[in-house]
């Protein structure tokens, strides 16, 4: 599945979607309105050149839109759905097992988002580690070019459906 940018979109649980969409809910609606009293707030305390409880909250609103922002385009183009088969071969959803550069390693390839709270890498499908191993499986040795220009050996030991 593509995005109109070209992009893939993103796979993700239906756990995580809706994680997700909670959370999108909460800072377009109660979210903002506190943020919102909070800068009417400071902004009734005078000077606003020197008035730091201003600033941070309007910092706190840059940040609050912005991930508001990161969420929709996100949640638009995700692609939500069960965990991909369980036949070894990596594709975005798996926890993937391999030895990069003579070191084992375990991580997500897919989003930061569906791996939730769990300490897990998470490559992108779409960095040049994610975007070289995608469709291998184990035993599979393959490099990549890493973006310092830097070749980079990997095998693939394990690929399993991440169930987080």
């Amino acid at each position: 599945m593509s995005t109109p940018n070209s992009a893939p979109a993103a796979w993700l649980t239906q756990e995580a979607f809706n994680r997700l969409q909670a959370e999108l809910t909460e800072l377009s609606g109660p979210g903002r309105v506190e943020v919102v009293k909070k800068i009417e707030q400071a902004r009734s305390e005078g000077d606003l050149k020197e008035n730091g409880g201003y600033h941070a909250a309007k910092e706190e609103q840059g940040k609050i839109e912005a991930r508001i922002r990161q969420l929709t385009e996100l949640l638009r183009d995700a692609h939500v759905g069960e965990a991909p088969a369980d036949d070894g071969i990596v594709e975005p959803g798996m926890l993937v097992v391999a030895k990069i550069a003579g070191d084992k390693t375990t991580f997500l390839l897919g989003s930061r988002e569906v791996a939730g709270d769990t300490d897990l890498d998470v490559f992108s499908e779409r960095s040049p580690l994610g975007a070289a191993i995608q469709g291998h499986q184990a035993g599979d040795s393959l490099s990549y070019t890493a973006p310092n220009g830097r070749e980079i050996q990997v095998e693939v030991i394990s690929a399993k459906p991440f169930t987080g």
